[in-house]
């Protein structure tokens, strides 16, 4: 039996003509070569950004069911297109959507969780020697409506069905030559990582890197799906993302990230007795606000201040049920800053290392850049500063943790 790949080509990797046959060039080398392949789709270029833009002109606030509809479009285009640039190239190949794939998914509309996948369909499609072109982001419903996985949802799409096909590897492949150290259009020292774990990969996209879904790497870390990321426009080796790296406590610090999507609340004049912290984010909780970083201040009266982060996608909703919230507990005002970003350092190696916080304090301090929320983990630390700051952030700390050397 053939290997078979599971092979994912992102949106810029499909964003014109040129690109998609670009895209049709490299999986019929592939076949070439004897491997029986399932390629994952996403929407040519900006196509669903433009679809919900589209969306947003209709309604303010449209179905997310419909939503769902119309997204899945983008999609159905970009499969279509490759399976005809294939055709060209005298190869077979057959497009197929997420439902006729069998993606089963729960129903939560723009963001849902994939519950089971049939495969079926694409097995038939293997044995007729066929290559299977398959939408990414998508899937239905047990009541056959349609569902969105989310952004980066293709990811998921990918890695899901090397699990369930027993694919021999999945390859990502996008613009940038792999995963970097940090983002090389704010530090043009980053330099690709050759190997990392599904630990540190998940959490960098956890804390902004965007390379990524996490999902996806919750997926790949659970099943141990090997993942070889690399460039669409190159033959060159990516970055592989592997349960244990070489070396692995050896490299303190493995990468930074950046994320300039958040917002800062602060519900002020809390009341300091038991109980209320649970009331506030049980509320939010309830209200589906999913709340990251937490710093409570140390009260010396009998108030303090709470002040949580969120992303800005879900800020007027926050900000609705914040408010509501202070008054039911009988606090004080509401305050939201937009103007902060989240800057991480992440690294299996500082478990095993001390002086790391430290480090990158001080490599803050020294630039004058104050730090308003500190959170850690096993493998990373991250802080909340102003977005001004963010950049210089990532200099300041690439170059502290040595991540500009080979």
């Amino acid at each position: 039996m053939p290997k078979l790949i599971v092979q994912k080509f992102g949106g810029s990797s499909v964003a014109n003509v040129e690109k998609i046959k670009n895209v049709a060039n490299r999986i019929a080398s592939y076949k070439r070569k004897g491997y029986n392949l399932v390629v994952v789709v996403s929407a040519l270029g900006d196509t669903t950004d433009e679809l919900v833009e589209l969306a947003a002109s209709i309604s303010s606030n449209p179905s997310a069911r419909e939503t769902d509809v119309l997204l899945s479009t983008g999609e159905q285009i970009s499969v279509a297109l490759l399976a005809m640039a294939i055709h060209e190239l005298g190869f077979e190949a057959v497009s197929l959507t997420g439902w006729q794939v069998g993606i089963i998914s729960d129903a939560s509309h723009t963001n849902a969780r994939i519950v089971d996948i049939k495969a079926s369909k694409i097995r038939q499609e293997l044995k007729k020697g066929n290559i299977v072109i398959v939408a990414g982001f998508q899937g239905m419903t047990a009541d056959m409506d349609i569902t969105t996985l989310g952004r980066g949802g293709s990811d998921l799409t990918a890695v899901a069905l090397a699990k369930v096909l027993n694919a021999d590897r999945c390859e990502i492949y996008t613009d940038v030559n792999g995963i970097y150290t940090t983002d090389p259009r704010i530090e043009p020292k980053a330099k690709k990582i050759d190997e990392i774990t599904y630990d540190e990969m998940l959490e960098m996209a956890s804390l902004g890197a965007q390379v990524m879904q996490a999902r996806s790497i919750e997926v790949a870390k659970k099943f141990n799906v090997l993942i070889h990321v690399r460039s669409s426009f190159s033959d060159n080796p990516g970055t592989m993302i592997i349960k244990e790296a070489k070396r692995m406590e050896g490299v303190i610090v493995r990468g930074i990230t950046i994320n300039k999507n958040e917002a800062k609340i602060t519900i002020c004049s809390v009341p300091d007795q038991p109980g209320v912290a649970a009331k506030i984010f049980g509320k939010l909780a309830t209200a589906g606000v999913n709340v990251d970083m937490i710093v409570q201040n140390v009260s010396h009266t009998r108030e303090t201040d709470i002040s949580f982060t969120v992303a800005k996608n879900g800020l007027a909703e926050t900000r609705k049920e914040a408010a509501s919230i202070a008054r039911t507990i009988k606090a004080g005002d509401v305050l939201v800053d937009e103007d902060v970003a989240r800057v991480s350092i992440v690294g299996v190696g500082m478990k095993s290392h001390h002086g790391v916080a430290a480090g990158m304090f001080d490599a803050l301090a020294k630039k004058k850049i104050n730090i308003e929320m500190i959170s850690t983990s096993d493998i990373s630390i991250s802080c909340i500063i102003k977005k001004k700051s963010a950049e210089a952030a990532v200099k300041a700390l690439h170059s502290k943790f040595g991540l500009d050397k080979k």
